[in-house]
């Protein structure tokens, strides 16, 4: 840790050390505060927002910046991408085929929606059309990083200056939001339709995390080992496959190829085959299962803890209505188009709260939305296998095109 120019910069092991701290002390607010828990609100969520309040208050009454240095927290999104792949079944990816193509058509459509919103929006506060964009699917559904990519050249061919401003403001908001909602969706869902999980599921395995039963059960640190090498493995042809893909044109996010990784090394491996460990393949196991809620909830955390929320202030009042659209948009699409298309049952239920974390926050939200959820009613393998899929590859994809065929038409 250093202090320089009232900045206070905080490295790699005190951020995840913080981070830690602050899953913690979500999960003792979830436990004391009967609505977050009710509502399935992700304990990182709840702790990374509480620091994040508490060091823009320190820096108005101080001036001192307090800066984090998240390469740590990267690697935790490997981690949690990668046992997603483990977890991934042929028979759940082939029975997900059709729910795959509904939720991909969905999330197409509510893109250009999104766009439209943001644009309409902006026109009443007589504001630039890509002003519209840029609070549409450039910060919303791409989130922090598609911001980043696409503010400088909008700024320069469309005279806003402040482009990446206003983008990162609404991708931290929407990063809110998306935490905020997909948890009361779900409860809403599977309470006014009675939903309950597929049987036999309620006691299965989570993808992640672990129910009551499998914690008093214990984890033994073979197993634990046996899963953290499974990971490495998928994890080094993640990395051989994403320079592959580099070398022919195509530029996708480490966590996507581990994620794929993981999918073929896990269905290409015999069930009853004894690894190196004499264990078997470390699919749906509690120790991946625990692996997976470490690396996303410490995510979260440290993402949530992170944002710079008093370099938000000046644009507040343009995005919030820009966002309070898109909340609107993002909920009535969720319950009146995405849950009845998906099937009215309880896997619809858990991929409508990720549905609010692909669409306003990002991938890692959505999978925490559905974590909580899932820990509470019952497993959902099938929604933790098309989720990631649709919002983690094929958005980035058409986001690309999307987004400058609105920003050239407006």
């Amino acid at each position: 840790m250093e202090l320089l120019d009232s900045v206070v910069r905080i490295d790699s092991f005190l951020a995840v050390t913080i981070g830690i701290v602050v899953l913690f002390i979500g999960k003792r607010l979830n436990d004391k505060i009967r609505f977050l828990r009710e509502f399935s609100i992700p304990e990182p969520v709840t702790g990374g927002l509480l620091f994040s309040v508490l060091f823009g208050v320190l820096y108005f009454a101080s001036g001192y910046e307090v800066e984090f240095e998240l390469r740590a927290r990267d690697i935790l999104l490997v981690y949690f991408f990668t046992t997603i792949g483990i977890n991934a079944s042929a028979r759940d990816l082939l029975a997900g085929g059709r729910p795959l193509l509904i939720l991909l058509a969905i999330t197409i459509c509510f893109m250009l929606a999104q766009n439209l919103t943001g644009i309409g929006v902006a026109a009443l506060l007589d504001l630039p059309a890509a002003v519209g964009v840029i609070g549409g699917s450039v910060s919303l559904i791409g989130g922090h990083g598609t911001t980043i990519a696409w503010a400088p050249s909008i700024a320069e061919s469309h005279g806003i200056a402040n482009a990446m401003e206003i983008g990162i403001a609404s991708a931290t908001f929407g990063l809110i939001l998306a935490s905020l909602m997909g948890g009361p969706i779900a409860k809403f869902l599977i309470n006014r339709h009675k939903l309950e999980p597929a049987t036999g599921t309620r006691e299965e395995v989570q993808d992640v995390g672990l129910s009551e039963r499998q914690r008093e059960a214990g984890i033994g640190h073979l197993d634990f080992l046996g899963a953290i090498l499974a990971i490495h493995l998928c994890i080094i042809v993640g990395f051989m496959l994403n320079g592959l893909i580099a070398d022919l044109g195509l530029k996708l996010p480490l966590f996507v190829t581990c994620l794929f990784a993981g999918i073929l090394i896990t269905n290409l491996v015999p069930k009853n085959l004894s690894t190196l460990t004499g264990l078997k393949w470390p699919t749906r196991t509690p120790a991946m299962a625990l692996i997976a809620d470490v690396a996303l909830g410490t995510f979260l955390a440290m993402s949530l803890m992170s944002m710079q929320l008093w370099t938000l202030i000046d644009l507040a009042a343009p995005i919030f209505t820009i966002l309070a659209a898109q909340f609107v948009l993002a909920v009535t699409v969720t319950i009146f188009i995405l849950f009845p298309l998906m099937g009215r049952n309880y896997d619809a239920a858990v991929v409508s709260a990720g549905f609010g974390g692909v669409t306003l926050g990002s991938t890692p939200t959505a999978m925490a939305n559905m974590a909580a959820v899932t820990q509470r009613f019952g497993a959902s393998h099938r929604a933790f296998i098309i989720v990631p899929l649709v919002s983690a590859f094929f958005i980035d994809l058409t986001n690309a095109m999307v987004i400058p065929f609105f920003l050239n038409t407006f």
